[in-house]
């Protein structure tokens, strides 16, 4: 069985006393393949060192909505195009998006988001999209830049909306990516939406560090070979083999992200 668990953090610091013995457990869980997603432009070179050690690491390059207020520059569009340009491993742009829970800069969070965006059509690279609390002015803002400037492809990471929200970003061509708070006893508006997603447009993640799944949900630190219990929770709820739910998301990530896999 195949998996590949499409959002990664292994670059923090949680991480970096037995980074070896997390990536023999992936392996030994079947992972084919991660996607390590990015906070803040800076962690690029990081990332990178990453890739060089684990050759089944893709990553993306963007700026997290919570990082806009401090980070945002006039240069950062440039950045970001500039390092997504220098290493052929560089498969999304994000993560980026609007957090309307933590912070209220809405107006710079918005001008950051739609940058982004730009810059992923651009490139011709899907977005990761980081959206908490802000589905609906979410969908309207990728509304009207459809309308715009044209689509762009990508994922709704860590998804957590209600099953009309997840219609919403259906609808606009993306695909939906569950972590494992599909797998906690209360989110069952998580667990309908997991039921109702199209099978060509379902993946699974960790977000490891954080958020770690039942049975492991205890544990301070999630990591990526956890993304199995996500893929079983989710087999479950749709009634299907885990083993054909790991097919499915592999194959749908793989179109994704452009993704070669042996």
């Amino acid at each position: 069985m195949q998996l590949i668990d499409t959002h990664v953090h292994i670059n923090f610091d949680a991480f970096k006393p037995d980074l070896d013995a997390i990536a023999a457990r992936w392996r030994e869980a079947g992972l084919v393949h991660l996607v390590h997603s990015c906070v803040e432009p800076a962690e690029f070179a990081e990332i990178q060192a990453l890739a060089d050690r684990f050759p089944e690491l893709s990553f993306a390059v963007g700026l997290h909505p919570l990082d806009v207020e401090e980070k945002w520059t006039e240069s950062s569009s440039q950045q970001i195009i500039a390092l997504a340009k220098s290493d052929p491993r560089v498969v999304a742009i994000g993560e980026m998006g609007l957090d309307f829970f933590k912070a209220e800069n809405r107006v710079q969070q918005i001008e950051a988001f739609e940058a982004q965006l730009a810059i992923a059509r651009q490139l011709d690279l899907p977005v990761i999209i980081h959206c908490r609390e802000a589905a609906k002015p979410m969908a309207e803002l990728l509304r009207h830049f459809y309308q715009q400037h044209g689509s762009v492809k990508g994922v709704m990471h860590c998804w957590g909306g209600t099953p009309e929200e997840t219609q919403w970003f259906l609808d606009l061509g993306f695909y939906i990516s569950f972590s494992g708070t599909v797998t906690f006893k209360k989110a069952l508006q998580i667990q309908e939406s997991a039921k109702m997603v199209p099978s060509d447009r379902l993946l699974i993640e960790t977000d490891c560090p954080f958020l770690a799944p039942v049975p492991k949900r205890g544990e301070k630190r999630n990591e990526p070979s956890y993304v199995q219990y996500v893929a079983q929770q989710v087999a479950r709820l749709r009634e299907t083999p885990v083993e054909q739910l790991a097919a499915q998301t592999t194959e749908n990530a793989c179109q994704l992200f452009s993704l070669k896999i042996s």
